[in-house]
């Protein structure tokens, strides 16, 4: 069996169509298929404003600074995410913490997240939150939701897994129970544009600012008495976060056919479930109201004896050819968060599900015979250790 990638692209030629149209064109940046894609994306996860930018950090980093996380604040985030949550708060000057994950869904526990805030002074609350949707499954938005309003936080849903995901009956990026959602559009992400993501929101203000942010701070949208038509001004610094017309044409493309995407990924999901039940390992669970996007599909060993063979189990499927990764180490045991104070034992669930879980090849094209090679071996190395 050739290596089959836990996850990756699919790009067919009705993509490849459509990017070579605007190589063609007058604006290959800046241009129409920018404000096109914006507008697909906000009637798709049904919010008024979408702005695109050139990766789901940027789009964090720019989503803080329009919340006005400065030098000084403090923000939080899940301990088990990936690293630029955390990094875009940093960006900002800000003090990061972590809140600790249940071990049923792998976000944000809120019974974590209460027992802090109530634990909290009241000065060294936090000024925003960011949520990350693990792997596709939402986190309880309505309950976080109810403690913004008590504690006076905002909200940034990290949704760079949820594209396409549904929290009851709306789908993540929404922004209902949030000030901002962002979105990735990396290749092993829901849809690609190559490199991408976008921030989402209902808020014009912050709109206004996000988009300002995105490209250097510059206002073109000024009177011109007496200036050249060209004119254009500087409100406050920002960055070079745009994302081309090329990129865009392919996230248009792929957008087309998002909902078959996902549920390609559900049946790919579905399979699994049903053909590795097990008493030594477990799954991610999603609440019968929602849906997933499916991103990731995660393995979290229970059983002792397999818990301490994890890094064994994990090398054994990768000699076999069955890529397999760990989402997520927690962030502040990385070296540059450690620097600045955090130790293990800090979020001690984080902690136990990195050392018990990894996710297995989970994507659009992945075939029924893949998958039976992955079930297959994945039974045996589990037996092997048993």
């Amino acid at each position: 069996m050739k290596k089959i990638p836990y996850s990756r692209q699919y790009v067919n030629f009705k993509d490849k169509n459509e990017v070579n149209k605007v190589l063609d064109e007058d604006f290959i940046t800046v241009g129409s298929r920018v404000k096109e894609f914006e507008t697909k994306i906000s009637r798709f996860v049904g919010v008024k404003k979408t702005i695109v930018v050139n990766s789901a950090t940027s789009a964090l980093h720019i989503a803080c600074l329009a919340l006005d996380l400065k030098k000084g604040d403090i923000a939080w985030c899940s301990a088990n995410s990936f690293l630029s949550s955390a990094s875009s708060i940093k960006m900002c000057g800000a003090h990061v913490d972590f809140i600790d994950i249940s071990m049923n869904d792998f976000n944000i526990s809120v019974d974590e997240l209460e027992n802090k805030l109530l634990s909290t002074n009241k000065k060294k609350l936090p000024k925003l939150i960011i949520l990350t949707h693990l792997g596709g499954a939402p986190c309880d938005l309505k309950k976080i939701n109810k403690l913004s309003k008590k504690y006076k936080f905002k909200i940034i849903e990290d949704a760079s897994h949820a594209l396409g995901s549904k929290y009851f009956d709306t789908r993540i990026g929404s922004c209902k129970y949030s000030d901002i959602t962002v979105f990735s559009f990396h290749p092993v992400k829901t849809i690609t544009t190559g490199e991408g993501g976008c921030c989402t929101t209902n808020s014009e203000k912050l709109s206004k600012k996000i988009t300002l942010l995105r490209s250097h701070g510059i206002n073109r949208d000024i009177k011109k008495k007496n200036k050249p038509p060209f004119f254009y001004d500087q409100n406050i610094l920002g960055y070079n976060y745009r994302l081309s017309d090329i990129n865009c044409a392919l996230g248009i493309s792929q957008l087309r056919r998002i909902v078959k995407i996902i549920n390609k990924r559900n049946i790919v999901a579905k399979y699994y479930r049903k053909n590795l039940i097990s008493k030594k390992f477990t799954f991610q669970m999603i609440e019968k109201t929602n849906i997933s996007s499916q991103h990731l599909f995660i393995i979290k060993l229970i059983d002792r004896k397999l818990i301490k063979k994890q890094l064994n189990i994990i090398q054994d499927l990768l000699k076999l050819n069955i890529t397999v990764s760990i989402h997520y180490y927690p962030i502040y045991l990385l070296k540059f968060f450690k620097k600045i104070g955090f130790k293990e034992g800090y979020c001690k669930n984080a902690e136990d599900y990195y050392k018990s879980s990894f996710s297995i090849p989970n994507f659009e094209m992945i075939t029924k015979n893949q998958q039976d090679y992955v079930i297959s071996n994945l039974k045996k190395v589990i037996l092997k250790y048993s």
